[in-house]
């Protein structure tokens, strides 16, 4: 099979993968007692009515799901019910901006921090150096994101007033919402990075290098680094996806105007098109980024060929 026949497949499977997720995302969100509009304090009957039938939701269920997956192969998500004026595709253009600045920089802090600190943890295994990385990550690995954002807030914020509370009116307020929501990460990476690195300086083909002569800083970039970042990316895609697409938490705990902020409100307003919309959205751009990865193999390890 050639690169074009391995496209082709990637690019159906996504399809196949997509459409089960919004047809058991659909489902699932129609299967919970209730609907966006019961929770209405002194809702008129025929009000109730008149916004059911304005939203098509007293269709058949059938026939609901027809429409949506209609509106979603014309990339309409369909509007939301508690955002008046405001369709689920408006609000991802409005929330994306946000979560997308906040992931990106969470992604080049897991990259510049955490992947140096595994290598540096890996070149002096059993040294100090490697014991308190090992220390440092635990306790990332270890502690939640939002008790890490909540310690983040009494100390930077409250107590030193080093940063704002909330919003992002400043480059300030971006500082603990991207250490709060990447500590996880960088902590995982920096164990990864040094374990991968490690298998890798006991192989055979490092030794040879070694025999031949090849600088040690030539061993380590071209033949052992090189060689350890397969598992290391493979993490990085869904890392990324996750990262740019918001942290549904961290954007609630910092008051961040992103995704994470519609999506927690509709769970909480049963804004079923909203819930279903920012799914389908999180989870297109997860295929993509674990597609591009793929990608990506070949390049960093020649001895993967998409024709075997």
């Amino acid at each position: 099979m050639g690169i074009g026949g391995y496209i082709v497949n990637r690019l159906i499977s996504i399809v196949v993968t997509l459409f089960l997720i919004s047809t058991l995302t659909f489902f699932l969100m129609h299967s919970i007692p209730g609907g966006p509009f019961t929770q209405e304090k002194n809702l008129p009957a025929l009000v109730e009515k008149a916004l059911m039938e304005k939203y098509h939701l007293n269709d058949p269920l059938w026939k609901q799901y027809v429409d949506y997956m209609k509106g979603i192969v014309r990339f309409d998500l369909g509007p939301s019910f508690k955002y008046e004026g405001m369709t689920v595709n408006d609000l991802i253009i409005k929330g994306f901006p946000t979560s997308a600045k906040v992931g990106f920089l969470a992604v080049l802090l897991i990259v510049l921090v955490g992947m140096p600190l595994g290598i540096i943890a890996a070149l002096k295994q059993n040294r100090w150096p490697d014991g308190l990385v090992m220390f440092i990550a635990t306790l990332g690995v270890a502690i939640p994101s939002f008790v890490m954002a909540t310690i983040l807030l009494y100390v930077f914020s409250l107590r030193l007033g080093l940063t704002p509370t909330f919003g992002i009116a400043s480059w300030k307020g971006y500082i603990l919402p991207v250490v709060a929501v990447s500590g996880f990460y960088l902590s995982f990476i920096a164990r990864l990075t040094r374990s991968s690195l490690l298998e890798v300086l006991q192989q055979d083909y490092i030794r040879t290098a070694r025999a031949k002569g090849l600088s040690e800083s030539k061993v380590i970039i071209k033949h052992g680094l090189r060689n350890a970042l397969i598992p290391i990316v493979t993490m990085l895609g869904p890392v990324v996806a996750g990262m740019l697409t918001g942290s549904f938490v961290i954007e609630k705990i910092f008051a961040l105007p992103g995704i994470g902020k519609y999506f927690v409100q509709s769970i909480s307003n049963r804004d079923y098109t909203t819930i279903m919309g920012i799914t389908v959205f999180y989870a297109a751009f997860l295929v993509l980024i674990v597609f591009i990865v793929d990608l990506l193999y070949g390049l960093i390890d020649p001895r993967i060929r998409l024709n075997k």
